[in-house]
Formats: structure tokens, sequence, C-alpha cells
């Protein structure tokens, strides 16, 4: 590895220039020391507190304290992250490392409310009794150092997402609960589902996450204002899909309104192509939306039919999640419904773009219609057997004539193909509509 290459060949140059003596030894040794120092530096700024860590892992301790003292300030916390126990103490004693972004945090029930504790450091844990540790994009270090104090390994939300559907829920040897699921992200701009990792283990649950979600907002606002809400990390959980389930609900009325933004431009009386081209963007977003959050409901589903069947939660928690699955049916029939009317404006608006097409393959077919026989009137005046029919003639009398006649021709011929479209057109609407009195007659009968 080039960094412990280079604190050997430090080490072995220094050795060298004390041992020997030669003019301006000084100068000579202060500036190697400079060139190894800056390419040591420069090698430090190139790695990630990771793999700095693993280094100083694997160096003996006066390598690694060495090695530590050239580690920027504003990354040892980081690092310190990444180390052993025995190591940290080794290199800076008893302090203890500290998240400057405070993503971490701890819950406990004070006085029956969730009160909130952020983690700076693993010494904040042992004052706290927690129902519920929340990791917000936690470094790798971070969840070994908390995991290694309550005697578990807390995964990625990588981790969670490679692993396939039917194995997102199961249980560990020493009796964790890992369940892994998607909860919706809606934005203007952008939706999208955000996988999260919870494990419950010794009735704390840990949830482990890399994105900020309205539902875990939500459910520490309810839990902090409102006394026994939860009672303790089960609870928790399961206030969080059913916070996610709301969400959802409001999600699925955002698409009933947009569909009826849409629905009505579809069903307007006209359309031009490039209003047909937004509203087929609009919808196909909106599906895009439906089928996500569809998709989520359904593993939120199949994660509460695991908790019942592996008996993990209490009677009156039972309780509680046969009413999330209820909700859950009642969100399932409205996205087959939104997706039914996704289809109906989707064929609409393809409907009338082929209307569209239509009327102008219409106009091209009319033109041609009335052309058709002025082309044939045109070829006979260019033979010379029209001179000779008009000779005696003058040739302005002639083809003057001749070219009102061709107009005249072209009229007629419009004139019939507008007749023969008005019947065309009656006819249709009065297959579609019943005379006054046929209505009548249906109503009295149907009385």
């Amino acid at each position: 590895m080039k960094m412990i290459d280079l604190l050997n060949k430090q080490k072995l140059v220094e050795g060298m220039m004390h041992n020997q003596a030669m003019p301006r030894h000084e100068l000579v040794e202060t500036l190697v020391h400079k060139q190894h120092l800056t390419e040591l530096l420069t090698q430090l700024e190139r790695l990630s507190a990771t793999e700095i860590g693993e280094i100083l892992s694997a160096l003996s301790i006066e390598d690694a304290k060495r090695l530590w003292q050239q580690v920027a300030e504003n990354r040892q916390d980081d690092i310190l992250w990444e180390i052993p126990d025995e190591l940290r103490e080794a290199l800076v004693g008893p302090r203890e490392p500290r998240d400057s972004k405070g993503q971490m945090s701890a819950f406990e029930l004070v006085k029956g409310r969730l009160q909130r504790v952020a983690i700076t450091c693993r010494k904040d844990l042992a004052a706290l009794h927690p129902i519920w540790i929340d990791l917000l994009g936690a470094s790798k270090g971070e969840r070994r150092s908390i995991g290694q104090y309550y005697g578990l390994e807390l995964p990625t939300t990588d981790d969670a997402t490679d692993l396939e559907v039917s194995a997102r829920f199961y249980v560990e040897e020493n009796d964790e609960v890992h369940l892994h699921s998607n909860f919706l992200l809606d934005r203007e701009d952008e939706s999208r589902s955000v996988p999260v990792a919870f494990i419950l283990h010794k009735d704390i649950l840990f949830t482990i996450r890399d994105e900020e979600l309205p539902v875990f907002r939500l459910q520490r606002l309810r839990a902090h204002n409102q006394p026994g809400y939860v009672s303790d990390g089960k609870d928790v959980l399961l206030d969080l899909y059913g916070a996610d389930i709301e969400y959802s609900a409001d999600a699925l009325e955002d698409i009933y309104t947009a569909l009826g933004q849409v629905g009505r431009q579809v069903l307007s009386e006209a359309m031009t192509d490039a209003e047909a081209a937004g509203i087929l963007a609009e919808i196909a977003e909106q599906e895009d939306l439906n089928g996500r959050i569809r998709r989520n409901i359904l593993d939120t589903q199949r994660m509460v039919s695991f908790l019942m069947r592996g008996r993990f939660i209490s009677p009156d928690q039972v309780n509680d999640a046969k009413e999330l699955l209820r909700d859950i049916e009642s969100l399932n029939s409205h996205t087959a419904f939104l997706f039914e009317k996704i289809n109906f404006l989707m064929d609409a608006t393809v409907g009338f773009i082929n209307i569209n097409q239509n009327q102008r393959v219409s106009v091209l077919t009319t033109i041609t219609v009335i052309f058709m026989p002025i082309n044939v009137l045109a070829g006979m005046g260019g033979m010379s057997e029209f001179s000779m029919m008009t000779q005696g003639m003058a040739w302005p009398l002639a083809y003057g004539a001749f070219s009102l006649g061709m107009v005249m021709i072209g009229l007629m011929t419009f004139l019939v193909l507008r007749y023969f479209e008005k019947r065309r057109t009656k006819g249709f609407l009065a297959g579609r509509v019943k005379p006054p009195e046929e209505i009548a007659h249906t109503g009295r009968r149907g009385r």
C-alpha cells in the first residue's frame, strides 16, 4: 500500500540522515522531511475516511500516531468512526467521535411523549433508554459504532435494495427482525421511492435511510404532541407505515385532481397536436406515480402480514395492523380505478390525434378530387385537337372560356362533395340521437 510505503520510506531516510555527518545536515533533513510530508498529505486528500481508517487499523500504534498527526482536523471525526475503540483511545484518548451533521437521533418516551435526542457521540446513548434510533445518511463507521453498542450489525439502504422482494422480511438468529420497504417521496419536480431499512432488536426500532421523508417528520410530530401515541418501537413501526399510507392517499388525491384537469382538456371540442402531446406527457407522469404508489402499498401489505404471521406484535397492535390492511385494500381499489381512467384518457387523446390526422387527409383528398377533372380538361386543352376545334376564334377568347369552364367544373365538384358530406353527417347523428317522440314513448314505457 502506497501510504505504508511512504511512512516506511520516511522513517528510513530520516534514520540515514541522523546517522550520516554532512555539511548543512539540518537543512537537508528539513527539505527531505517537507518532500515526504507533501507527498503524504497529497495521498491523504485523495483517500476517503473509510480508506484512511483501514490504513490506520493496519499500522502499528507508533506508525498510526505518526500518520494521525497529518490528518486534517475537519476530517478527524469522520475517520474516528471508522477505527476500533482501542486504536481510537490510543490516538485521541477518551475523546468520542462526533457527528457534525446531526443526522443520528434517538427517541425515548418522556411522560408518554416521544422525545428526540441528537446523537453526537456514542456516549450519548449511555444515559438514554430509546425505543427508536433513526440514522439518516449515517456513514459506515457511524452505523458500525452504533451497532456495536447494541450488539447488532446495521445494514445500508443499498443492501436492502439489492435483496429480492421475497427476501426483504426475515429474522436473524439473534431474533433481529429485518424489514426493508420503499417509502414514497412526492415532490412537484419529481416523485420517487426511497428505500428504508428497519430492524427490531430488543424492543428498539432502528431505521436506516439516506433521505429525509415527510412520513418521518409527521410521525415525530404526532408522537411528540400526543401523549400515549406510541408505547414501544413496534408502535412506531406500524405508525410509520400508517403515515405512509396516508401520504400515499394524499398523493392519489393529487392524481385525481391532475387527471380531472386533463379530462376537461381531452373532452373539449378541439385539441391541437401540441396540446395532445403535453396531455400525453402529463398522463404518463400520473401513471408512473400511480404505479409507484400501488407497488409501495403492496409492499406494506406484505410487511404487515409478515408481522402478524410471525406473532411479532401484541394483540392490540394486531388490531392496528388489520386497520392498515383495510386501508390498503381501499387504496388498491382507487389505484385500479385510476389505471382505468388513465387508459381512457390516453385512448381519447390518441383518438384526437387520429381525428386531426384524418381531417388533414380529408382536406388533401377533397383537393385531389376537385382538381382531378380540371387536370383532365387541362390535358385535353393542351392537345392539338383543341386548336383545331377553336380555329377561327381569337385565342384569348378560346382559352378564357376554357379556363372559366374548368373553374365552374371544380366549383360544381366541390358543392357535390359538400352535399354528400352533410348528408353523411346527418345520418350519423340521426343514428345516435333518438327523435323526441321516441324518447317520450320510451320514458312512458319505463314508468
